[in-house]
């Protein structure tokens, strides 16, 4: 498995085409901190998302789909119980409902 993907309106492209994808966007996101939206313009995208699933880091795009927020990569399970995909963000702080009563 590689370490790296690239998912286009949810097909995946080939490894050369996702290291080419990947090398454009690392140089992009160098010169242009966090705009996601700018990278997917220039790529005649609607949007690109990065996450996590399954220990990869993945690229989402779309043609259609709007951009959001740069922010942390979610991190994409897809071995919940009724086998749907779910997102888990990250939380920074706990929430009121964490915290022990005193």
């Amino acid at each position: 498995m590689k370490a790296l993907a690239v998912i286009v309106d949810g097909v995946a492209l080939g490894d050369d085409e996702a290291r080419a994808f990947w090398r454009r966007f690392s140089a992009h996101m160098e010169a242009n901190e966090g705009d996601l939206a700018g990278f997917a313009k220039s790529e005649g995208l609607a949007s690109v998302h990065p996450e996590m699933r399954a220990g990869r880091a993945v690229l989402v795009a779309s043609r259609t789909a709007p951009q959001r927020a740069y922010g942390n990569a979610p991190v994409v399970d897809r071995t919940g119980s009724d086998g749907r995909q779910t997102i888990q963000k990250r939380r920074k702080k706990p929430l009121k409902s964490d915290r022990k009563p005193q």
